[in-house]
């Protein structure tokens, strides 16, 4: 339940809460973890407290995940692609776990405090952090909670904890029960998070009975709670039991993966499994694949029993770091929400500093999570309009930060990339430096036209087409809220040769104004006919009982910061990968040293695009000049072959 207090009858309910009734205004949107489109709001009024009330008032179930941090750097990122996969299913929220042998609160990349931060600020999740007081001083406490805040977390599940050794020792200078930890935070951070507590269906196991483990749980949820997510049980019938005599929130559900899986879990949540489970897993225990599909069946099983009482409205999954079971199991019992509709053209952060953004460069559209690293210090963020900024402060991208990027082990050709055709050794190229992701489905519309440039060395890394008043819901380039148009301007980014970078300065005289462009090498050297360094709007959208909404600009200021990072990817992700002095190092090195970075941006927006008749005039020219021996004056005369060593 959401808000809970203790009634005179010792039960527990939820209170009435005006600003929560206001905020969901009769909707019953399915809201998920996914941060919404950007508003206006100091208040606060999506918390989670409230999106649970909403969807309880709605009738529409719910499901949260929960993960636990690696052990190490790979693993870590392998988890943060994780986040992307199964949040795009629709949970209403998902949790991190508090492993204190793992430095949790430290800024290590496996640390618990910095996988929140990251679902959070990176993924745009709506995220808990578990916290435990056990063998940790009130000031220690204080100061995990203070730099989750500053972190963007705005979620705690408040716990004990497990003792070190065998017996519970009490903490001088600390807290001994989470109930303790609950009444810390609201007394020394008010009403900023929203508060999570355990319950137990069976009883805490060091608990001398059921009725007092209820009485501890009234305890915390007086003490401020806002709601209470069960342990694990194996049998609906449990946690109905439970439920009548206190209600909780949230119903947690595990899908049991493998035998050492199931292990595990009955040792730390200190359960015995029923005797009917145990006769059916001892004869598969050694076949992951039995076990995983039994515990689909059971898992399915329960849930539907749980849903059909009408008295559960959030399903919690330990996922245990994995992801196939947990989503068959949402599919099958259809929770699992892909919704195609996009709030912005880019991906939003949950950081609730970030609330009011609506607005970025281009530049950074296909490394969104660098984009939000660089300006995680801003104290402000661009809304309605970007403006000029004449000196934005981006921070510089190091090497913390490039941890939370896709490992790359490959990098091939564009022209593997765009094609999504296997290269020589039978390998598909799924990303690169500049795109983290294969190609979106927007840009799939392009792919023709891109596939052919990059085959004569225009080296396409960002692209849009231009869209003239399409529906905010379709499929491909609709984003924002129904009801609504989009509209683009067509777009094209590319490093290509000077050689190349000549002939075109020569041919996009005859198409000003309707081309914008600006043009910039590695030492700074910079041409552009952008009108006082002015920003251009190339994505915008018109909604019903809103102003224009304009979420992407191509600002010349921001640019020249982008292009620190664009051509450093060249050293940073793709030269490091050989040897130095090798021939595929060289020829890498030389197109950083050489090559330029080129935007395009054709203003015409209701006419087909002229960007692609533009690249084929320069190839034109440059034909010309070579036919007739006066081939434009360039440092570049030698071809490129983008065919590397494969590893």
């Amino acid at each position: 339940m959401v808000n809970q207090v203790q009634r005179g009858d010792g039960t527990l309910s939820s209170r009435s809460d005006s600003s929560a009734a206001s905020a969901s205004g009769g909707d019953s949107s399915k809201e998920s973890s996914r941060c919404s489109t950007p508003v206006l709001d100091a208040d606060r009024t999506d918390r989670l407290r409230y999106k649970m009330r909403r969807r309880m008032e709605s009738g529409d179930h719910w499901f949260s995940l929960e993960f636990f941090p690696p052990r190490t750097a790979s693993g870590a990122v392998n988890l943060i692609s994780r986040f992307d996969r199964m949040g795009s299913g629709g949970p209403l929220f998902i949790d991190i776990t508090w492993h204190p042998s793992g430095d949790p609160g430290s800024d290590k990349e496996t640390s618990s405090m910095m996988i929140a931060s990251t679902a959070v600020n990176y993924c745009g999740l709506e995220s808990v952090l578990h916290l435990t007081c056990c063998n940790q001083s009130k000031d220690n406490i204080s100061r995990h909670l203070s730099k989750a805040k500053h972190l963007g977390l705005k979620n705690i599940m408040a716990l004990r904890g497990d003792p070190v050794g065998s017996d519970w020792e009490e903490e001088e200078e600390g807290f001994n029960y989470a109930v303790d930890l609950v009444k810390h935070i609201r007394s020394e951070f008010d009403d900023y998070f929203d508060i999570c507590v355990a319950g137990y269906p069976t009883g805490h196991p060091e608990a001398h009975s059921y009725k007092e483990d209820l009485i501890y749980l009234k305890e915390k949820v007086a003490a401020g709670a806002d709601f209470v997510i069960t342990q694990l049980f194996f049998r609906a019938e449990t946690f109905l039991k439970f439920e009548e005599d206190c209600r909780p929130s949230g119903s947690p559900c595990v899908c049991v993966q493998g035998y050492q899986s199931l292990r595990q879990l009955v040792k730390l949540s200190k359960l015995e499994v029923p005797e009917e489970i145990t006769r059916v897993i001892e004869p598969i225990k050694d076949n992951d694949a039995a076990i995983r599909n039994y515990g689909i069946h059971q898992a399915l099983e329960m849930c539907r029993v749980l849903l059909d009482s009408g008295r559960v409205p959030g399903l919690h999954f330990y996922t245990l770091n994995r992801e196939v079971a947990t989503m068959e199991v949402l599919r099958q019992l259809g929770m699992w929400q892909e919704d195609p509709r996009r709030p912005m053209p880019w991906a939003v952060s949950a950081h609730p500093k970030r609330k009011v953004e609506d607005v970025r460069p281009i530049f950074w559209g296909s490394r969104p999570k660098s984009y939000i690293y660089r300006t995680q210090d801003w104290d402000e963020f661009p809304n309605g309009r970007w403006g000029n900024s004449s000196s934005p402060a981006f921070g510089e991208l190091n090497d913390y930060y490039l941890f939370y990027l896709k490992s790359k082990s490959v990098f091939e050709v564009f022209t593997c990339y765009i094609a999504a055709q296997p290269n020589r050794k039978g390998h598909k190229v799924m990303c690169l430096p500049w795109n983290d992701e294969p190609l979106a489905p927007e840009t799939n519309m392009l792919k023709d036209e891109l596939e052919k440039v990059n085959t004569r060395g225009v080296l396409t890394i960002n692209s849009q087409p231009n869209i003239n008043g399409k529906p905010s819901t379709d499929p491909i380039v609709g984003w924002g809220p129904p009801g609504g148009y989009v509209f683009q301007k067509a777009y094209l980014e590319f490093f290509t040769s000077s050689e190349n970078v000549n002939a075109l300065l020569k041919v996009l005289k005859k198409y000003e104004p309707r081309v914008n462009y600006h043009i910039v090498n590695v030492h700074g050297r910079n041409l552009t006919n952008a009108p006082d360094m002015q920003p251009n709007a190339v994505t915008w959208g018109i909604f019903p009982g809103r102003e224009i909404v304009q979420p992407t600009v191509v600002d010349p200021v921001s640019f020249m910061f982008w292009k620190d990072e664009a051509f450093a990817l060249w050293i940073e992700q793709w030269a490091k990968l050989y040897e130095d002095e090798s021939p595929s190092r060289m020829i890498i090195k030389y197109i950083h040293d050489n090559y330029f970075l080129v935007n395009l941006v054709d203003n015409d927006f209701p006419l087909d695009s002229c960007l692609w008749q533009v690249i084929e005039d320069m190839f034109e020219l440059l034909q010309t000049g070579l036919d007739t021996g006066d081939a434009p004056k360039g440092n570049n005369r030698i071809k490129c072959v983008f065919i590397v060593d494969e590893k």
